[in-house]
């Protein structure tokens, strides 16, 4: 059987200490992965059968299948 084809994202940190925390699929919700993120250093994730979502914490760009989406501080 063919694997199904993943969602894959990519984080740019736009200041030091940038975190990305994955969370789990399942009934419980939980942290399984962190990682921490310096100013212009770049993350490329995806999403697995492990891996439901991701939490960002600090100022972020992230290029996603929906567009372009900055984290921090913004004006609407």
């Amino acid at each position: 059987m063919a694997e199904q084809p993943r969602d894959y994202f990519v984080i740019k940190a736009k200041e030091n200490g940038v975190q990305v925390i994955g969370l789990t699929r399942g009934q419980d919700t939980r942290f399984h992965h962190a990682e921490k993120l310096d100013r212009g250093e770049v993350m490329i994730a995806e999403f697995t059968e492990h891996t439901s979502a991701v939490k960002i914490r600090g100022k972020a760009r992230l290029w996603t299948k929906f567009g372009v989406i900055e984290t921090g501080d913004f004006e609407e």
